[in-house]
């Protein structure tokens, strides 16, 4: 005994047997298939499938019965419908589906590029941030160390002047103190009253290292002085 598979136009089910088909109350017209057959027919052409439907009597009827489809006839059909029909319907839904199938992925490509762009986009901008914070800390460390520098010029101007205030006020002691030096030398050359030559020349000697003293001290002075007029011009500049 066989064994049936039926087909609601949409889908195929089974498999089943005589039992399992009789109480699924099929009809004559229901396609069915078993293995050894080559396409599917209709449970009213199976001869193993007559013993499940109920024998009822025809009706009357004076109208010319139609002429039942030969074999040939039937095997040109596919669940009722034509072959050519079926098959060119078939064409139909596989293209439709494979439509929605590529619109589908293409859809979902779609997506994944945009999230891409949208990820580079949002890494472009964050690196653009980034660049314009390190051009801004760079500007403030620029700026902070332009202002420090004035700063430390701004003292190194103040100091030099309070310096050149100091050797100015030193000359003029100095050259007060040599003018001094200078008479008394003068003085001691010409006074010779109580002394001995002895001590006129030490009194002279000591004088005169006097003398070189506060030239040696003018002198480096002077040149100090010409330093910082010098370093005063360039913090000028």
């Amino acid at each position: 005994m066989n064994s049936y598979y039926l087909h609601n136009g949409t889908e195929s089910s089974g498999p089943f047997n005589l039992t399992e088909l009789k109480a699924k109350s099929i009809l004559k017209t229901t396609p069915v298939w078993c293995e050894g057959m080559q396409d599917w027919k209709t449970a009213g052409e199976i001869a193993e499938l007559q013993s499940i439907f109920r024998v009822m009597p025809p009706p009357i009827n004076t109208t010319t019965a139609l002429p039942k489809l030969s074999t040939e006839e039937a095997n040109t059909k596919i669940i009722g419908i034509d072959k050519s029909l079926f098959y060119m319907l078939s064409g139909i839904l596989i293209l439709v589906v494979g439509t929605l199938i590529f619109n589908y992925f293409e859809e979902g490509r779609s997506a994944e590029l945009e999230q891409k762009n949208s990820i580079t986009e949002r890494n472009n901008l964050q690196f653009q941030l980034q660049e314009k914070e390190i051009e801004e800390q760079k500007n403030r460390i620029i700026e902070q160390e332009k202002q420090e520098f004035e700063r430390v010029l701004k003292e190194r101007k103040l100091t030099l002047n309070n310096r050149l205030f100091e050797i100015k006020e030193k000359l003029a002691i100095d050259f007060s103190a040599l003018d001094q030096a200078k008479d008394k030398l003068v003085k001691a050359k010409d006074f010779q009253f109580l002394r001995t030559d002895k001590e006129r020349n030490e009194d002279i000697s000591l004088i005169e290292n006097e003398i070189e003293i506060i030239s040696t001290e003018i002198e480096n002075l002077k040149i100090e002085m010409d330093q910082l007029y010098l370093e005063l011009e360039k913090i000028k500049a």
